[in-house]
């Protein structure tokens, strides 16, 4: 029978929801996962996302009907890992780091995979415990090579360009001002137009969860039906070389087959690769006084076993209407037990108006101070305290963890912005005692 796809870019909405979808009629199983024979003579394959023994609340698993098994490829053998690193060699740095924007080197035509720099990260994945901040970069598509992870689940960033991907489970084409996560295990590639940038955090524990919303309610923040996971989208493809790329434990390795891994023509299950418009994002915020700590614009987070604690949230700073009276209104000072990695998709920061640019980022680590700067303090403290708007050419986001960061050799040899920490020297003794 000829297998046909269907139209690429087909969604179905709902975060953390069970699908069921098929690109031929037929060709899900009925009453059984793995019957003797599957329809359309398919192979049957379950992706776990974690153990078989996970509470039932908690699992995550999604089985896949194939044209052929992921298990026909080549021996994996180790490759050149260019600037992802092993977590076990970082270098410690106390100091408010601040990068200027990442260069994409238009000279060297590279993929996604080619792309990838660590900045920062802690724990490892062999413990499944810790994360990693990698930015990315690419002038072209992925051609007949994929990628997947061993060792967590990418939240994927743009902050320039529009992201093609095609993934074991359908396409999501990802813009800028948009996120998507594809958990560990899923393969993927990813196809460009230009020169692409953005940032990826990478958990190695729990996956991304939506939030408790505790007294906010039922609604708010983020909401489940504006998530979006693909329909199946096959990929029929014989006797080609195609090049698999794995990470594990930190390393590159990669193996050829003679398909494409994109051959799955049906599935069923909750774990999945989804995505999210930021701009749906509905911020709540107070409406009296103070400056409210920023968890109140949490997107997603990956708890650890600590009730409240997080190994990585994923933190926006959108659009938004400011209307606090007698209030500094930009983020105030402060110490943090947490670690924050900030990034700027597009705009101005509100804290930051100078030198914290897009396709940058930032780092303050645990309990090192930092807030607004010297002319951000000054021009707040003199503000009429009207309702103002954060425009909507603004949108900062934030890597926020519980853990203590080292930073990779790159991020400490490249583009650091050596007077970051001047942008506070203008801070004078204003008090009147």
């Amino acid at each position: 029978m000829a297998l046909e796809n269907i139209d690429k870019y087909e969604y179905q909405s709902g975060f953390g929801n069970s699908f069921e979808t098929e690109a031929i009629k037929g060709a899900l199983p009925k009453g059984r996962n793995t019957p003797q024979n599957c329809p359309l003579n398919l192979y049957a394959e379950q992706l776990s996302g974690n153990a078989f023994t996970a509470p039932r609340h908690t699992q995550q698993r999604s089985w896949l009907y194939r044209i052929r098994p992921s298990v026909c490829h080549t021996p994996l053998k180790p490759t050149d890992s260019g600037l992802v690193c092993d977590l076990n060699n970082l270098q410690v740095d106390p100091n408010q780091l601040r990068w200027k924007p990442f260069p994409i080197d238009e000279n060297k035509p590279h993929d996604f995979v080619e792309g990838l720099i660590t900045i920062a990260g802690a724990g490892h994945a062999s413990v499944r415990h810790g994360i990693a901040i990698h930015i990315y970069t690419a002038t072209k598509s992925m051609e007949n090579k994929s990628f997947y992870n061993s060792d967590g689940d990418f939240l994927i960033v743009p902050q320039q360009g529009t992201l093609d991907i095609q993934t074991e489970f359908g396409f999501l084409k990802v813009k800028s001002g948009e996120i998507c996560v594809i958990q560990r295990g899923i393969t993927f590639s990813v196809g460009v137009e230009g020169p692409t940038r953005g940032y990826i955090c990478e958990v190695f524990g729990s996956h991304f969860k939506l939030p408790d919303l505790g007294p906010i309610g039922a609604n708010g923040l983020a909401n489940p039906r504006d998530f979006l996971s693909p329909v199946a989208a096959y990929e029929n493809k014989e006797g080609i070389e195609h090049t698999k790329i794995n990470k594990f434990l930190g390393k590159m390795f990669s193996a050829t087959q003679t398909f494409s891994p994109f051959n799955v023509v049906a599935w069923h299950g909750n774990y999945c690769p989804y995505k999210y418009d930021l701009s749906l994002f509905c911020a709540v915020n107070s409406v009296t006084y103070d400056h409210l700590d920023p968890s109140i614009f949490t997107v997603l987070t990956a708890p650890t076993n600590e009730v409240g604690v997080a190994a990585a949230d994923f933190v926006i700073f959108p659009p938004r209407w400011l209307v606090q009276e007698n209030t500094f209104r930009p983020p105030y000072f402060h110490r943090n037990c947490m670690s924050e990695f900030m990034g700027l998709i597009r705009g101005v920061y509100e804290a930051k108006k100078e030198g914290f640019l897009p396709g940058g980022g930032s780092l303050h680590s645990c309990m090192t101070p930092h807030g607004p700067d010297t002319d951000t303090f000054n021009a707040a403290v003199k503000a009429e305290l009207k309702p103002s708007k954060i425009p909507d050419v603004a949108l900062a986001f934030m890597f926020e963890s519980s853990l203590i960061l080292g930073i990779s050799d790159y991020a400490k040899k490249n583009y650091i912005d050596d007077d970051y920490w001047k942008c506070w020297q203008g801070l004078k003794d204003n008090s009147k005692i």
